[in-house]
């Protein structure tokens, strides 16, 4: 068994900085949901405020931190399941922030919500590491899997909480700050749970075709942080417009 893992150190940051980053952007449109008033006006709060948390805060963080993770066996991701690995992030933050908010708040909805979104980060997860193409065979520590399972949940439900309850900058940035956390922190300990058995470097089927590349985590972060920038540029000229047709 093959244990071992070395860890990019700028690519850790990268991660964190991005789910940092991508928190504080969904919060800032998932307050906005409460205040839509109409149906579709709600869905699409719901579905551009879950694909930022889901695509830009969890599973770009989950990808970079995949990449800064040196296990010492060539390594290439697989294209379909690394797409659908971001698509479960996406419906599962979509899932949770419309069972939060539709309706009356209450906890019962708040922990229902956070425990579909919890699930749908998990499987994000494991589907993202599935995804890995490696010269070796893998398996997992349940007890630590059960960990990452309880930390994923716990983190939606303050994802959601916080998503219900802040509202001011300087909180929305607290909030952003613990939930990069949250989400490092499962990440981290899902891959914890990873043990690499040498299976005589035999590469598996779709090796070659994988996605890999020296410098892809930093060309993630770029085009994330330039798409999130983008995305808060619009919503602050939308919520400056909004303000000023109520004057």
């Amino acid at each position: 068994m093959h244990d071992h893992q070395n860890y990019n150190l700028l690519l850790i940051v990268l991660s964190y900085a991005v789910s940092v980053l991508g928190s504080f952007t969904a919060l800032q449109l998932a307050v906005m949901i409460p205040l839509t008033r109409t149906r579709r006006q709600r869905v699409a709060a719901v579905l551009t405020a879950g694909a930022v948390m889901g695509v830009g805060a969890i599973w770009s963080m989950h990808f970079i931190a995949m990449l800064a993770c040196d296990m010492g066996v060539q390594v290439t991701y697989d294209v379909s399941l690394t797409a659908l690995s971001a698509l479960m992030a996406f419906v599962a933050c979509s899932v949770g922030l419309w069972v939060a908010a539709s309706g009356t708040f209450s906890g019962a909805r708040l922990v229902f919500g956070g425990v579909c979104m919890g699930f749908g980060v998990v499987s994000m997860h494991y589907v993202g590491m599935a995804a890995m193409l490696v010269a070796a065979s893998m398996s997992y520590d349940m007890n630590i899997v059960t960990g990452s399972v309880a930390i994923a949940i716990i983190a939606s439900i303050a994802a959601l909480w916080l998503a219900s309850h802040m509202r001011g900058a300087a909180q929305l940035t607290g909030s952003a700050l613990v939930m990069g956390l949250a989400v490092c922190g499962m990440h981290y300990t899902g891959m914890a749970a990873l043990h690499i058995y040498d299976n005589g470097g035999r590469l598996p089927a779709g090796y070659m075709d994988g996605i890999h590349g020296n410098n892809l985590g930093m060309t993630i972060f770029g085009v994330v942080v330039a798409v999130l920038a983008i995305v808060l540029v619009v919503h602050h000229l939308h919520q400056r417009r909004r303000a000023a047709i109520a004057i």
